[in-house]
Parts: C-alpha cells; sequence; structure tokens
C-alpha cells in the first residue's frame, strides 16, 4: 500500500457541523463507516527518487528533484508513466528534453540517457503515475449524491508531499485482518478490493479529506441531521468502522471537550 497502511480509524460523530455560509450540502447526510478501496491517478508522472546509472546519479544531476511532476517529454504531454516510456523509446535521441512542473513552475531539463545492453534505456528516475490503499466513506449527501472519506489528504510517503490528482475512484473492499500498533509503530486495517465495483468517482484530494461523486445506490442507512455549530456540544458520541468484512460496527464514547475552533470548520471535516 502506498497510503492508508497506517490507517487511522475515523470517529464519525452523530451531530455534524454546517456553517450558514455551507450551501452545497442538504439538511441531512447518510453516515459512512464503510472500507472502500482508493484509487487516484497524478497529474504528470511524479518522480520520487534516483537511481544509480554506470555509477552516476544521472536524473538528479541533469536538475530533476524529488517532488517534480514530468508533464511532457520532447512537447508531447504525458500523464502516465506508460506515456513517457512510449515517448523515450520513440525518440533515437541520446538527450531527451523534459518539462517538468516544480511549485507550479514550468521547468525545462535535458537528460541523457544510458542504454543498457538488453536495449532500455535508463533515466536514473523513480517515478510514479498512481497511489492505491483503502480508507474509509465519512458521508454520502443524499440530496446532492457527493460523498467525503479518508478523513485527511492523500500523501506521497516518499516525498511527504500531498498527491496532486487527476482524477480517481473508490470501489468496494473488504477488512481481511486487523494489525495491532505497537510503540512508534501505528496499526493497519488489512483488506482485499474490487475495482470493477466502482462507487465512486473522486474529484478532490484535500487536508479534511477525498470528495466526489457517489455514482452506486445510496447506503441504506438512516439518515442524520446536519447540526449547526452552536448545536455541537460534549457528551456520547459514536465511531463506525469495519473491522473484518464489510459489516459497519457502532462503538459509543465520551467526548469530554470541542476545540472550539473546530466549530467553524464545515461537514467536510
Amino acid at each position: 500500500m502506498n497510503f492508508k497502511n497506517k490507517l487511522r480509524i475515523f470517529t464519525f460523530f452523530l451531530l455534524f457541523i454546517l456553517p450558514l455560509n455551507v450551501c452545497a450540502y442538504s439538511d441531512y447526510i447518510i453516515p459512512g463507516g464503510a472500507t472502500v478501496g482508493i484509487e487516484v491517478n497524478s497529474k504528470g508522472v511524479l518522480v520520487v527518487g534516483f537511481y544509480k546509472v554506470d555509477n552516476a546519479y544521472i536524473g538528479r544531476d541533469a536538475g530533476f528533484a524529488i517532488g517534480d511532476k514530468i508533464i511532457k517529454v520532447d512537447g508531447k504531454e504525458v500523464n502516465t508513466i506508460d506515456e513517457m516510456i512510449k515517448e523515450i523509446e520513440a525518440n533515437e535521441k541520446k538527450e531527451i528534453n523534459f518539462i517538468v512542473d516544480r511549485e507550479n513552475k514550468s521547468i525545462e531539463i535535458k537528460l541523457k540517457l544510458s542504454l543498457d545492453t538488453s536495449g532500455v534505456y535508463k533515466t536514473g528516475l523513480y517515478v510514479k503515475d498512481q497511489i492505491t490503499g483503502i480508507g474509509t466513506l465519512t458521508y454520502v449527501d443524499p440530496g446532492t449524491k457527493k460523498f467525503g472519506a479518508l478523513g485527511h489528504e492523500i500523501i506521497e510517503k516518499t516525498t511527504a508531499l500531498k498527491f496532486e490528482m487527476k482524477n480517481g475512484t473508490i470501489f468496494n473492499a473488504n477488512v481481511t485482518g486487523i494489525t495491532k500498533s505497537e510503540r512508534n509503530k501505528a496499526g493497519e486495517k488489512n483488506a482485499t478490493y474490487d475495482k470493477s465495483k466502482v462507487y465512486g468517482n473522486i474529484e478532490e484530494n484535500e487536508i479534511s479529506g477525498i470528495f466526489g461523486n457517489y455514482t452506486e445506490t445510496l447506503p441504506e442507512e438512516a439518515k442524520l441531521k446536519v447540526a449547526l455549530p452552536e448545536e455541537v456540544h460534549t457528551g456520547s458520541a459514536t465511531i463506525r468502522t469495519v473491522v473484518d468484512g464489510s459489516t459497519i460496527n457502532e462503538y459509543t464514547i465520551n467526548i469530554l471537550r470541542l476545540d472550539d475552533s473546530n466549530k467553524t470548520k464545515n461537514i467536510r471535516n
């Protein structure tokens, strides 16, 4: 797993916070708790590391940096590793011109490739164009069929940077076991998933979670009224999560303290 194998169990409160200036959602939501598979595709091909070619880091020495997004190869736009390789192999030149996006600035880099004895071009770059893992469905808005999931942004683990996604999907997943946490080591959920059973399309990767359009039949759960900030108070709350298979379990806890700053956040939190 590239993310979410150190899964934080999402605490799902029976009261939701919806400020008056947020009008994109209904007065009611359908609570989540289900485990879903998550797959997101990057904007461009992400550089996540370097390897030596002929005893030299040719990619790093050419000017690439970890976190760069390769968006063009010899003037041709690329969005996947396969597209990047196709453009490299289509050229008989030893030096290839790359355009990368670095902190929202386009940078041109010329890279001299190395051809190994098997006829494969070496770039000296470790790259990634996709992240797959599991997470928890937070809620579905029955009025708009918008969903929220995960509870935090997707981070690419090698770069420790927010993953700039192009698109993605959530799909069926079944929990097969739990690896308990240890000192200095987070626990994790283990799951299998079926990408053919798509539940929704991901459109945003934000600090408070991933969001998009729910395309499957709405979950058969009782709707919950969305609370206003002044209605939120300490007391009983419910954790909804899956620990085995696909059955959602509920666990009651007591909230002893509320951070007032959280009351101004919208439903996505």
